[in-house]
């Protein structure tokens, strides 16, 4: 009987050495709006993992908080033109999510991407488009340019959002103006920027909280990303997403492990997780963007197969890229355009 008590014993306490092995925590560092609070609530649940979320408003502002060090985020999401950066400067971490046992679902496109060869470093959250959504309840006309917000139709002054996003920014100000990313053409660059000072009086808001505005009709277009279209429209259902014919910008976002994490073996977890089928599928149904993960399709809500703001139409796809990291001396003018604009 006592043997028996002693093994009952030794298994309960092995049991509560589990759980607290098992309960550890998790900062992760994303931008605002952009988690489904139930694909956290799972990963909680099957981990025993606590995550605490905080939010950042551009790639810009999540670069500088990193830098500065003392942050105590294990990971974050950065964009795929940003994610060179932070390996050059060694702020990550390199977790080999390529020989994580999830990466099996990671579709073959996305397996080797230039921003992430062999993919090493990062473990794949969304991606799309920037365009331009328009309220056609108050413009009815074509809407697959920027000229909708650089050289706005009088029914749209006033009403114009911008997406505060330095580099997107640009770069379709550029594309407008029939330059290519990354340019470094300064006549070029002095119209871009000649071209951002004059339309910004047109402009309402430069602002990231767009949904809530176009579903109460205080927004009635605006430069922004393909998901965030696709949630407004929901809401309300005069909004429409343009590809612009001038050319457009793709992007990839990524999870990454920081090199001063903290709690590694729970980021660890977490990144293999997001590339199961299933909570891949949580991430889309919440922020409405594609993701890399094959087998996700049938765990995201129906309307997603055949949305225009996330299947790109057949007569658009060519003229959207994934343009790359620019290079420090461009970067530092475009950073110098930017600073003018907020005056």
């Amino acid at each position: 009987m006592k043997v028996a008590q002693k093994s009952l014993l030794a298994g309960v306490l092995l049991s509560m050495s589990s759980i607290a092995l098992a309960a550890g925590q998790l900062n992760l560092y994303n931008w605002g709006n952009y988690t489904n609070p139930k694909l956290i609530e799972k990963f909680e649940k099957e981990t025993g993992i606590k995550v605490t979320i905080t939010d950042y408003d551009s790639n810009e502002t999540a670069l500088a908080k990193v830098r500065a060090g003392g942050h105590g985020f294990d990971l974050a999401v950065p964009s795929h033109s940003h994610l060179p950066i932070w390996v050059s400067e060694g702020l990550l971490a390199n977790p080999r999510v390529d020989q994580m046992p999830n990466f099996k679902n990671v579709a073959d496109e996305w397996r080797n991407p230039d921003w992430d060869p062999g993919r090493q470093y990062s473990a794949p959250w969304q991606w799309g488009s920037v365009g331009i959504m328009v309220d056609t309840s108050v413009y009815n006309g074509d809407i697959n340019t920027f000229g909708i917000v650089l050289d706005p139709p009088q029914e749209l002054v006033g009403k114009i959002n911008v997406a505060p996003e330095m580099n997107d920014v640009i770069t379709s100000a550029i594309l407008y103006l029939g330059g290519e990313a990354c340019t470094g053409d300064k006549q070029l660059l002095r119209k871009v920027r000649d071209k951002l000072v004059e339309a910004k009086p047109k402009w309402k808001s430069m602002d990231y909280g767009v949904i809530e505005k176009f579903a109460g009709r205080d927004l009635a277009a605006s430069l922004y990303w393909n998901g965030a279209a696709f949630r407004a429209r929901l809401k309300n259902p005069d909004v429409r997403y343009g590809y612009p014919r001038e050319g457009y910008s793709l992007w990839a976002d990524a999870v990454v492990l920081l090199k001063d994490a903290k709690n590694v073996e729970e980021a660890k977890t977490f990144m293999n997780f997001i590339m199961a089928p299933e909570n891949a599928g949580l991430i889309s149904e919440f922020a409405r963007y594609a993701n890399s993960i094959v087998g996700s399709e049938k765990y995201m809500p129906e309307d997603m197969a055949t949305a225009p703001e996330v299947i790109i139409p057949k007569e658009f796809i060519g003229f959207g890229k994934f343009y790359p990291t620019c290079p420090p001396d461009v970067q530092k003018m475009y950073t110098a355009i930017w600073t003018e604009l907020q005056k």
